[in-house]
C-alpha cells in the first residue's frame, strides 16, 4: 500500500511496470487524498494505467458502516423487488441526525467521545484551508479566501446556485476576487474531494417541459459544511430550513456509497415546471429509481405525489419503468403507502 502516491506522481508507472512485469492481480494499493494533475499538466506520469490500474472513489462512512443505521430496508432489494416490507423502526431521533451531520462520517471520530468527536470536522476544514488546499496545485492560496467560498458553498448547501451567486456572496467580504480565482478554487476543492456536485438526470418525457441542467451544490460530507459555519448539533436543530437542506445532503453522502456499491450513480431532476426529485437513482444496467427527501411527516403525502407525477412524465418506453420511488425521512417509522412508495428514514437503510 502506498498513501498519498499523488506527491510522488512517478509511482504511478513503477506500480504499472510492475503489473506488467508481474503478470498477478490486486498487489499494489495507491491511496490518496488528491487527484493528481491531469495528464497533459503532469509530466511524470507518462501512461494511463488502462488494464492495469483500476480507480475506486473512497468516500466518508454511511450511517450503515457506522453502524448507527439499522438497515432494515436494503437498496439492492427495492431494486431486484425483493424487499419485504413491515412497520420497521428507526433508531435515530432528530437529535441524533443532528449530532451524525455534524460529526461527519470520519473514521477516526468513531469511538471518541462526542465532543472529541465533533472536533474532528473543526479540525479538518482548518488543515485543508491552511495547509491542503496549497499542496494539491502547488500555487499559494489565501485561507481567508478559501474559507470564505467554503462558506458560501455551506449556505448553499443542496440548491441549484450559481457560480455568479457564489461569487456575488464572496464579494460581500473579497471585493478583488476574479471569476478565474473562483473557478480555480473551485476546482482545487473539488480535486481534494471536499465538494461534490451532483449533477442533473436528463431522460427522455413524454411532454415538453424543460429539464433543468444546472449541478446543486453538495459536499462530500456534511460535517464540512457544519464545520465551517461553525455549528453545533443544537445550533443546527434551532434553524429547521437549514436543518432541512443538510439532511438532504447526509443523506446524498449515504445513498452515492449505496449506490456505487451496486454500480451505479447519484442524480438529481428538476424541470421548467419545477417539478422535481432530490434524487434519481440510476444503475449501469439501465434500471433507476426515484427518491424525494422530507425530513418529517407532514411533507411525505406532496412528496409521494410528485413522485408519481415524475414516474409518470418520463417516457419509459425509452428509459424503463423506475424500480421504486422512495420519499427518505428523517421520521420514525419505514413502511410501504399504498401507492407503492416506499417510506424510509435515513436510519433504516443499508445497500
Amino acid at each position: 500500500m502506498i498513501d498519498e502516491w499523488q506527491t510522488i506522481p512517478v509511482l504511478w508507472d513503477a506500480v504499472r511496470f510492475a503489473a506488467d512485469q508481474r503478470q498477478q492481480m490486486q498487489q499494489f494499493l495507491l491511496t490518496g487524498s488528491a487527484t493528481p494533475l491531469n495528464d497533459d499538466e503532469n509530466e511524470d506520469i507518462e501512461h494511463t494505467g488502462m488494464g492495469r490500474i483500476a480507480r475506486v472513489k473512497m468516500r466518508p462512512m454511511a450511517l450503515w458502516e457506522s453502524k448507527e443505521s439499522a438497515g432494515q430496508v436494503s437498496l439492492k432489494a427495492l431494486f431486484d423487488g425483493t424487499q419485504e416490507m413491515g412497520l420497521f423502526e428507526n433508531p435515530l431521533t432528530l437529535q441524533d441526525i443532528a449530532f451524525v451531520m455534524c460529526r461527519g462520517g470520519w473514521p477516526g471520530a468513531l469511538g471518541l467521545e462526542k465532543d472529541d468527536a465533533l472536533e474532528v470536522a473543526f479540525n479538518l476544514v482548518e488543515e485543508l484551508v491552511n495547509v491542503d488546499i496549497h499542496k494539491v496545485d502547488n500555487t499559494e492560496k489565501n485561507p481567508d479566501r478559501v474559507r470564505s467560498i467554503l462558506r458560501s458553498y455551506a449556505r448553499n448547501i443542496s440548491t441549484m446556485a450559481t457560480a455568479t451567486t457564489i461569487m456575488t456572496d464572496v464579494r460581500a467580504n473579497d471585493i478583488s476576487i476574479t471569476d478565474k480565482t473562483l473557478s480555480n478554487y473551485l476546482t482545487a476543492l473539488k480535486r481534494l474531494f471536499i465538494v461534490e456536485d451532483l449533477k442533473a438526470w436528463q431522460p427522455s418525457l413524454r411532454s415538453k417541459a424543460g429539464i433543468r441542467t444546472s449541478h446543486k451544490r453538495h459536499f462530500v460530507d456534511t460535517s464540512i459544511a457544519t464545520a465551517v459555519l461553525e455549528l453545533t448539533p443544537q445550533s443546527v436543530l434551532e434553524d429547521f430550513n437549514l436543518f432541512g437542506f443538510l439532511f438532504e445532503d447526509l443523506c446524498l453522502r449515504d445513498m452515492r456509497i449505496y449506490t456505487q456499491t451496486l454500480r451505479g450513480d447519484v442524480y438529481h431532476y428538476h424541470d421548467n415546471t419545477e417539478l422535481e426529485s432530490d434524487m434519481i437513482l440510476r444503475l449501469y444496467d439501465g434500471r433507476w429509481a426515484a427518491v424525494e427527501v422530507k425530513t418529517g411527516s407532514k411533507e411525505i403525502d406532496e412528496a409521494a405525489k410528485n413522485l408519481i407525477k415524475l414516474s409518470e412524465l418520463v417516457d419509459t418506453s425509452k428509459v424503463g419503468k423506475p424500480s421504486f420511488l422512495m420519499v427518505l425521512t428523517g421520521g420514525q417509522y419505514a413502511y410501504q403507502r399504498e401507492d407503492g412508495i416506499f417510506v424510509v428514514p435515513i436510519g433504516c437503510l443499508k445497500p
